[in-house]
């Protein structure tokens, strides 16, 4: 296990709302993730950045004391630093010199199992690496072992400038298809008037366990950070009959490099193409509030803030003291508390969720020829089923049915 030294970094012209022990804990989480284990911790309070690098020659010098002290092999910053400031850094330290970025990423790497994912972590790492490979910056003989070096490999990154321009533009062209590709299903499901909901939420606060309880499909569950980094999507009917799609989206995170972002746009576009979102919060973490704050500039950035919004507070599994639950509803109102582990309260959501695309459903009465089994059979897979009683010259049926469905069946069999 590599031994880290973590440098939490708070800049006085930052407004933010992170405390410095909660950047520390995500962080240590993070590192030990990654394979590490953080043996020293040093906290840096500045005005503002130095140009060359980034703190103060006078602290640079004491991580290095530290790092000779304790043997440490890596130095990780809790904020990005720039490739001259990470070159001068290590030329001082003479130890191993990452930022906030790269350890993201090295989660990444880790967690990317599907084509789609591998890519936009490839892509993410390349465009950050580009500028580092220049003149003394990350040496290329060095990238494949330990903590920030997984993803591309060292064989595609010792090659000259251009093949890496040109990698770039490949997965970038290869993300597209994907984007084309989603957006045919999507439009699929527009023609069919599919309702999709989305789950968002900081990292690691149990979307993916929720997904499970709901659908009950079987996917990679963790207690650890970004293990969803592929959107997942899966069915459902709700029990007044309507067919919705749920898909789990990657987890946010504090300060997440707008470039991270940008890479996961085919995954963040099925937040945007949602009809219903659902927030979920940590009602156990210490941080909810900061955690509640990073989701909502995210989706606010995404343009979807205005979309119909259900909060949950899950893992009340979890809370010893039940007055802080109490407290979180009232603070966040109208949140539906859930435990997904132990598929608390579980009916309370599907409810919530009934209620908001209650004006999508219309209940009839109609008749239909003894030959129109298809539209029977459609009954049933799009919507509910009150009463249907048959006779030997007509079915006659009570349901509770999509609004586009009863107009399209009225333009084309005059029922």
């Amino acid at each position: 296990m590599e031994k880290v030294l973590l440098v939490t970094v708070k800049l006085q012209s930052e407004k933010d709302d992170f405390k410095v022990e909660e950047v520390t804990s995500e962080l240590e989480k993070l590192i030990y993730s990654c394979g590490g284990e953080v043996v020293e911790n040093i906290y840096c309070k500045l005005e503002r950045p130095t140009p060359n690098l980034f703190i103060g020659r006078g602290k640079t010098e004491e991580i290095c004391f530290l790092c000779e002290k304790n043997n440490i092999d890596t130095v990780v910053f809790s904020c990005n630093i720039s490739p001259t400031q990470q070159r001068n850094l290590e030329e001082i330290i003479k130890r191993k010199t990452i930022d906030h970025t790269q350890l993201i990423l090295d989660i990444f790497a880790q967690h990317a199992l599907s084509p789609e994912g591998k890519a936009q972590v490839e892509l993410a790492q390349l465009e950050y690496l580009l500028p580092r490979l220049t003149g003394k910056g990350i040496m290329l003989s060095r990238l494949g072992g330990g903590i920030g070096t997984r993803g591309p490999g060292e064989q595609k990154l010792e090659v000259d400038r251009r093949k890496i321009k040109r990698r770039i533009n490949k997965l970038k062209e290869y993300l597209r298809d994907i984007h084309r590709h989603r957006k045919i299903i999507r439009n699929r499901r527009r023609e069919k008037q599919i309702p999709t909901i989305a789950l968002v939420g900081y990292t690691n606060v149990g979307k993916s366990t929720l997904l499970s309880a709901l659908t009950g499909v079987h996917q990679r569950i963790d207690d650890s950070f970004f293990t969803t980094l592929d959107p997942l999507s899966k069915a459902l009917k709700l029990t007044n009959g309507q067919r919705v799609i749920f898909t789990d989206t990657v987890g946010f995170f504090h300060n997440l490099p707008h470039h991270l972002i940008e890479a996961f746009k085919a995954t963040l576009e099925e937040v945007q193409e949602a009809d219903i979102i659902i927030h979920v919060l940590d009602a156990c973490s210490p941080w909810v509030y900061s955690h509640y704050k990073v989701v909502m500039d995210v989706l606010k950035e995404l343009g979807v803030e205005n979309k119909p919004l259900i909060t949950v507070l899950n893992k009340i599994d979890l809370l010893i003291n039940k007055d802080i639950l109490e407290r979180l509803q009232r603070d966040f109102s109208a949140a539906i508390p859930i435990s997904a582990k132990l598929n608390q309260n579980l009916e309370l959501l599907l409810k919530a969720i009934e209620k908001q695309l209650a004006s999508r459903f219309i209940h009839i009465r109609t008749k239909l020829p003894l030959n129109r089994m298809d539209l029977v059979n459609l009954f049933y897979e799009q919507g509910k089923i009150e009463k249907i009683s048959f006779s030997e010259k007509e079915i006659k049926i009570e349901a509770n049915l999509p609004v586009n469905l009863v107009d399209k069946l009225l333009k084309i069999n005059n029922l």
